[in-house]
């Protein structure tokens, strides 16, 4: 038996507006709990440089430091009381020069924290032109 015998068929259609905001929400998911790698699983090598050495500067001042934080100003032991003492040592070594190169002379052993002090007394001081020295490794 027919009961629709007068109407005409319709043909099923696809509706694409749901499929679309399905995708999208797989799309969020995976997005959200995807792992990524963190840096601290990096294994990281740092690059190796070299060149020629830099000629000494007239208006440079050594800031030496070892691994068990005893610092030096152009090869004068400095007693370390703080960055702000430490910042008035280095105006000392400076004298009359207008803006002085510190040159950092740290120890591969010396705590990361004690270049920091000499870099924070350096801004303090005012000076911005900061270097580092390094060894040349023998292949």
């Amino acid at each position: 038996m027919n009961f629709q015998k007068g109407r005409t068929r319709e043909e099923p259609e696809i509706n694409l507006i749901a499929l679309i905001d399905v995708l999208l929400v797989i799309l969020i998911f995976m997005l959200v709990t995807t792992t990524y790698s963190k840096n601290a699983e990096l294994q990281i090598n740092l690059p190796q440089a070299s060149g020629t050495q830099a000629s000494a500067a007239a208006n440079q001042i050594d800031v030496a430091v070892d691994a068990t934080e005893h610092y030096a100003i152009n090869n004068k032991p400095v007693k370390y009381d703080g960055v702000d003492n430490l910042s008035q040592a280095l105006q000392k070594a400076a004298g009359s020069q207008t803006d002085p190169t510190i040159v950092i002379n740290a120890d591969a052993k010396a705590l990361h924290q004690s270049v920091i002090n000499i870099m924070e007394a350096a801004r303090l001081a005012g000076y911005g032109r900061i270097t580092f020295t390094t060894q040349s490794q023998d292949r």
